[in-house]
């Protein structure tokens, strides 16, 4: 049987995914300048070769986690669809769970957590039972800038 395409289209799409965070290789290139530039002043002074050590080690031991918070990190992607009929929010986590929620959206309401400045801290969907947060994530100009794209066609969807 062959498969039937589909002509509708979304209300609204989008991919959430984390900034793209500052690469390692910065760091390990300042590492090793540094290290070029303390050696003679270690092997001069040998007071100074324990302590250097050390602390080139800690920088060493902190440049290789940043390393793997960042590529877990890239990992995170949620997928927002509204449909005129159903909302899915999909995630993937940093381990590469896959969860779907389906919303219908005259059920669903969109909820905006805000700071004294007015900037947008969390968006948050209540449904009837539960409360979904969305793009936990983005910065904060990413999530003002998505809550209002997402609301403007929420309320579509609505009517």
């Amino acid at each position: 049987m062959p498969m039937q395409a589909t002509t509708t289209t979304p209300l609204f799409a989008a991919a959430l995914r984390p900034d793209a965070p500052l690469r390692a290789t910065g760091g390990w290139v300042a590492l090793a300048i540094a290290a070029v530039v303390a050696a003679p002043i270690m092997v001069a002074v040998p007071e100074f070769a324990i302590p250097g050590v050390a602390a080139f080690g800690l920088t060493g031991g902190g440049l290789v986690a940043l390393g793997l918070r960042q590529s877990r990190r890239r990992k995170l992607v949620e997928h927002v669809t509204l449909w005129p009929d159903q909302l899915e929010i999909s995630s993937i986590d940093a381990a590469g769970n896959r969860q779907l929620k389906r919303f219908e959206p005259h059920s669903v309401r969109l909820v905006l957590d805000r700071d004294e400045n007015e900037r947008t801290q969390a968006i948050r969907l209540r449904a009837a039972d539960e409360t979904v947060e969305i793009g936990a994530f983005l910065s904060s100009d990413d999530k003002a800038s998505f809550a209002k794209a997402f609301g403007s066609a929420l309320r579509r969807a609505r009517r």
